[in-house]
């Protein structure tokens, strides 16, 4: 199993860079971050600084969107690093959560993502694309490579994974939802004609390694909050019967107010997370002494998973990274 690390672009970014360094010396083989230029800083700045930086660490987004660069620059800035660097990026992406409704937009659909999908892999890897009805096409790419994951829980989703994602990047840790998405995504891609192993899954969320449980969950909580945006999208196109997506992701939204804060999003002490559980917390996340984290992490990579990404958003990063290259990475690595 790989392991990935999951920052926020908060200056100064020399720390979240330092930080990238002393995670690929542990272990860790990617370095992801958030993709919400309005609440962070701008990412592809920082990458190439987090590129020089390490010698093999893969870096890429969790998420970008196709809403908020026009996908002829989101294709350039993974190629330009790829050039620079070797062939290290890869381009998280989804339908948009942050990043674009902080500025009052909305997620795009579905089918607009597989179309962006297409696009920027096409462009990036050298290939010509059609946009509108134009040919283009990126002359100095030369033997480019880059996979594209897709993050997604709801059934359409799930099957645009199977059918064209490089990648599937799952933003929780239960392994029964696990294994719900994990199985459409496999029965999606051999529907599609394709090997089922070629998909590679990513499993990313919080980590935090303790004996408080009941800190943990406070710290963590906020990423109940975070995935019940995209759960609330789940509920009103589909209900919440549980026949399209399962009641154990959509139940706990039904105390969900309307309102979600984006200015706390991501953090500790998100006041738009109320109406998260401790159950939920428990199951999305991973929380506890290192035994606890090797249990699930065995569990997953059971499953399917081949990697999971450490969500650092709270009070002990250094301390989780550290109890990770320490004790779980020699082990599951």
């Amino acid at each position: 199993m790989d392991f990935g690390l999951v920052l926020q672009t908060d200056p100064p970014a020399s720390v979240l860079v330092d930080r990238m360094r002393q995670a690929e010396e542990m272990g860790f083989t990617h370095g992801w971050t958030f993709d919400s230029c309005v609440l962070w800083q701008e990412p592809f700045v920082i990458y190439s600084q987090m590129l020089a930086a390490t010698r093999r660490l893969r870096v890429g987004t969790m998420v970008t969107n196709p809403s908020t660069r026009d996908w002829t620059v989101t294709a350039s800035l993974f190629a330009t690093l790829n050039d620079m660097f070797g062939p290290r990026t890869i381009c998280g992406i989804g339908r948009g959560d942050s990043a674009v409704r902080v500025t009052g937009g909305r997620p795009t659909t579905v089918a607009t993502l597989g179309t962006a999908m297409g696009v920027i892999k096409d462009l990036a890897e050298g290939r010509e694309a059609v946009l509108n009805d134009t040919p283009v096409r990126l002359p100095w790419v030369r033997d480019g490579r880059l996979p594209v994951w897709m993050g997604a829980y709801g059934p359409k989703a799930l099957e645009l994974v199977g059918r064209q994602a490089d990648g599937f990047i799952l933003q929780l840790a239960d392994p029964y939802l696990t294994r719900w998405m994990v199985e459409h995504v496999r029965d999606s891609a051999e529907r599609a004609g394709r090997d089922p192993g070629e998909v590679t899954v990513c499993v990313a969320a919080p980590a935090y390694v303790g004996d408080d449980l009941a800190h943990a969950r406070e710290q963590c909580r906020w990423f109940g909050g975070m995935v019940g945006n995209h759960v609330a999208d789940l509920v009103s196109r589909y209900g919440d019967a549980g026949e399209a997506v399962p009641a154990a992701l959509t139940d706990y939204v039904k105390n969900r107010g309307g309102h979600y804060d984006y200015t706390h999003h991501g953090r500790a002490g998100n006041q738009s997370t109320d109406f998260v559980p401790d159950e939920i917390v428990d199951r999305f996340c991973l929380l506890g002494p290192v035994a606890a984290h090797l249990d699930r992490l065995a569990e997953l990579r059971e499953i399917g998973v081949d990697q999971f990404a450490v969500y650092a958003m709270h009070d002990a990063i250094d301390d989780t990274v550290r109890a990770y290259g320490e004790e779980i990475i020699p082990v599951l690595g």
